[in-house]
C-alpha cells in the first residue's frame, strides 16, 4: 500500500504513543462533514487529535488523523453559556473567559488541552462540589459518521453519551459551557506528614472548595493544596517566588532530579526526601485558572484511577507495598484529588463520590510492572481507569465498572454503526 503523500508521523505529548497517517486540517464545520462523508462512503477511518496530552493510544490514528487546529474561534456569549469551537486550547478560552467576566467553576492541573479533548477523555481537577469538565457541557455540536452536522443538547436522549464520548461517536466542532462569574482563589499549599493528611481528609474536604496532594515515595511527606473561592485578590504571589516555585524548582530543578534518578536508581529515595522538603509552605491570592494551572515541561508517563472515596487509604497502603517490591525505583510523587458524582455515563465519577490517584514515571524509566501492579489494586475495588492514562483494562473488565456501558454501545451503534471513528484502543475498551 502507497503512503498518501500528505501522510505525517505524529506522537504525543508523553511520547509512548505514535503513529504515521494521512492528515486533514479542515477549516469549517462543513469541511470536517464532507471529509467524514467521504471517509463514511469509501470505507476509511478518522481519528481526530487534540493536544496529544492523552497516555492512551485513544488519538493514534491508522488511517486519517484530523486536527482541529483550525476551529480555535469563540462562536458565541449568552449570559453564562459559552459557544466555542471545539479545537480551542483551555489555555486559550481561560484567557478569553476572563475577558468577558467569566471563568470555568473548575479545572485540572494543566491547560494545554483542546476542549474537544478534555471534555472527551473526562479531564478533571479536584473538588467535592465538582465532576469532570464534561459535567460543565450544556450542548454540543458533532458531525456523526454521515457527515451530517447535529446539535445535541440536555433534552436529546443521546446527551449523556456526546458530551463524554471517548471520540467514538463523532467528531466535536463546537462545546457550549456553562460558565461562572470570574473568581479569585485563596491557595494554601503546605508540607505535612502523610498520616496527618489522611487523619484531616474528610474534615478538610468537606470544609474546603478544591483538596488535593501529592505523596512522596519512599516517605512519609505530602505536600497538600487547599485552594477556596476568596473576595480580592489582595495577597498575589511575587514574580519571583511564583518564578522560583513553578519554574525553577518545579521544571527546570525537578527534571535534573529525574534524569540522575533515571542514572543512579540508588540515590531515588534520598532525592524524594529532598524533593519533598523543597517546596516550603506557601499562602497567595490568584485569578481561578491561574491558580488551578502550573506549567508542566518535565515529561512523563501516567496512569490515574478514580476510586470510591472510602477506600484511598486500603489503596494507598496497598501502593506502598507495590513501590517497595518493584524492581526499579519510581521518581515521581503519586496524586491525589477528590470529585463529587455526576450522572454523564462514561464519567469515572459516575454515581458516587470518588478519590482520583495519579501514578507517574519519568519518561524514558520503566513503568508497566508499576502501573499493572497499581492496576490490580485498583479494579477490584470497582475502579476506573482515566480514559486519557495508561491502563489494560477492556470492554469486559469495564462494563462492570460503569452501568450505563451498555446505554453508551446502543448510542454508539445508532451514530456510528460502521466504525469510522474507532481505533485499536476503542475497539479494545468499547469492543
Amino acid at each position: 500500500m502507497t503512503t498518501p503523500a500528505n501522510s505525517r508521523r505524529w506522537t504525543n505529548w508523553g511520547r509512548n504513543q505514535e503513529s504515521v497517517a494521512e492528515v486533514l486540517t479542515p477549516g469549517s464545520a462543513d469541511e470536517v462533514a464532507a471529509q467524514v462523508n467521504h471517509a463514511s462512503e469509501s470505507g476509511r477511518r478518522i481519528k481526530v487529535v487534540g493536544s496529544g496530552h492523552s497516555f492512551t493510544a485513544i488519538a493514534v490514528a491508522d488511517d486519517q488523523r484530523m486536527l482541529l487546529h483550525r476551529l480555535t474561534g469563540l462562536v458565541s456569549i449568552d449570559g453564562p453559556l459559552v459557544t466555542v469551537q471545539a479545537g480551542m486550547p483551555l489555555s486559550t478560552l481561560n484567557a478569553l473567559l476572563a475577558e468577558h467576566g467569566l471563568a470555568l467553576p473548575n479545572l485540572g492541573d494543566i491547560d494545554a488541552q483542546t476542549v474537544a479533548g478534555a471534555v472527551s477523555t473526562g479531564t478533571h481537577g479536584t473538588g467535592a462540589g465538582h465532576s469532570t469538565l464534561a459535567s460543565c457541557v450544556e450542548a454540543v455540536t458533532m458531525v456523526t459518521a454521515t457527515g451530517k452536522i447535529e446539535k445535541f443538547t440536555a433534552d436529546a436522549p443521546e446527551f449523556q453519551a456526546v458530551r463524554l464520548g471517548l471520540g467514538a461517536l463523532g467528531v466535536l466542532v463546537e462545546v457550549t459551557l456553562r460558565c461562572v462569574p470570574t473568581f479569585t482563589l485563596l491557595a494554601d499549599e503546605r508540607p505535612m506528614a502523610l498520616p496527618d493528611v489522611l487523619a484531616g481528609l474528610d474534615e478538610w474536604i468537606a470544609g474546603n472548595d478544591h483538596v488535593e496532594f501529592f505523596w512522596y515515595p519512599y516517605t512519609d511527606r505530602t505536600h497538600l493544596k487547599r485552594n477556596n473561592r476568596v473576595p480580592e485578590n489582595d495577597r498575589p504571589l511575587s514574580a519571583f517566588r511564583g518564578w522560583l516555585d513553578d519554574d525553577f524548582l518545579s521544571n527546570t530543578v525537578w527534571q535534573g532530579v529525574c534524569r540522575l534518578g533515571r542514572r543512579v536508581p540508588a540515590t531515588v529515595p534520598a532525592l524524594s526526601a529532598m524533593s519533598a522538603r523543597a517546596l516550603s509552605a506557601r499562602t497567595y491570592t490568584g485569578r481561578s485558572d491561574e491558580v488551578f494551572c502550573s506549567p508542566r515541561r518535565v515529561r512523563f508517563t501516567e496512569m490515574e484511577y478514580e476510586i470510591p472515596r472510602a477506600a484511598l487509604p486500603e489503596v494507598l497502603d496497598a501502593l506502598a507495598g507495590i513501590l517497595d517490591r518493584l524492581p526499579f525505583k519510581v521518581q515521581f510523587p503519586v496524586e491525589v484529588r477528590f470529585t463529587g458524582p455526576d450522572d454523564i455515563w462514561l464519567s469515572h465519577g459516575y454515581g458516587r463520590e470518588s478519590a482520583y490517584i495519579a501514578v507517574h514515571q519519568f519518561i524514558g524509566s520503566p513503568y508497566e510492572p508499576y502501573f499493572r501492579a497499581f492496576e490490580a489494586v485498583c479494579a477490584p475495588l470497582g475502579g476506573r481507569p482515566h480514559w486519557g492514562k495508561l491502563h489494560y483494562r477492556d470492554a469486559e473488565s469495564l462494563r462492570s465498572a460503569y452501568p450505563r456501558f451498555d446505554d453508551f454501545l446502543a448510542v454508539r451503534d445508532r451514530l456510528d454503526p460502521n466504525r469510522v471513528f474507532t481505533n485499536d484502543y476503542l475497539t479494545r475498551v468499547l469492543g
